[in-house]
């Protein structure tokens, strides 16, 4: 993985773990349990999309720096919690943070596994939507895909499709990976903020 890659999965796995942590707080867990479930949380988008790519073990796994995110966001959670929860929304935003990053490293490691555009832009919205997915469902809330506010796989799927495109073209850089993501991030709060949503289905 080129720096390229590890430096924005890296710190999407930051902020998608501090998301879990700090959920974990809400629901009253132990130290042990905020870790466990920011390991989850920071680590399982990356690790469902290498089992979906059959690349044999899992990044995760087979590279330690991935672990020293989750155990960093637990201990600042842990000891910080009472000051990072004044802020309003803060797990949402460090969730937005998480996706918008992983929306484009997920896309460029399913590029570099040889799947075609159009597949590594599905999967690179696996891989931002499917931490969240999983902090959810183990901490017994809804998950925030299914939430109706603000868009949520909409902006994951325009960062994988705009990784996806400047690939294509030969655009490809960090500076592009920064702007992309940094798009992804504003649309989802922007939309929090807004309360915008996707229409729903009709009856």
């Amino acid at each position: 993985m080129t720096w390229t890659q590890l430096v924005p999965d890296l710190l999407g796995v930051f902020f998608f773990a501090v998301s879990g942590s700090l959920l974990a707080v809400r629901r009253q867990f132990d130290i042990i349990g905020s870790l466990l479930l920011g390991t989850c949380v920071g680590l399982g988008g990356g690790i469902l999309r290498d089992v979906i790519l059959d690349v044999g073990v899992p990044r995760a796994f087979d590279s330690p720096v991935y672990l020293a995110p989750p155990v960093l966001a637990a201990v600042i959670v842990y000891f910080f919690a009472h000051v990072v929860q004044r802020f309003h929304d803060v797990l949402l935003t460090f969730d937005a943070g998480g996706m918008a990053l992983f929306s484009v490293t997920g896309t460029l490691v399913a590029l570099d596994a040889g799947m075609n555009h159009t597949a590594a832009s599905i999967l690179g919205v696996v891989t931002a939507v499917g931490g969240g997915v999983i902090r959810d469902v183990v901490a017994n809330d809804v998950p925030q895909i299914f939430r109706a506010r603000g868009l949520y796989a909409i902006p994951a799927l325009l960062g994988a499709g705009l990784t996806a495109l400047t690939s294509w073209l030969g655009w490809f850089g960090l500076p592009t990976a920064w702007a992309i993501a940094a798009v992804v991030f504003s649309l989802r709060m922007v939309s929090l903020r807004h309360r915008w949503q996707a229409p729903p289905s009709s009856r």
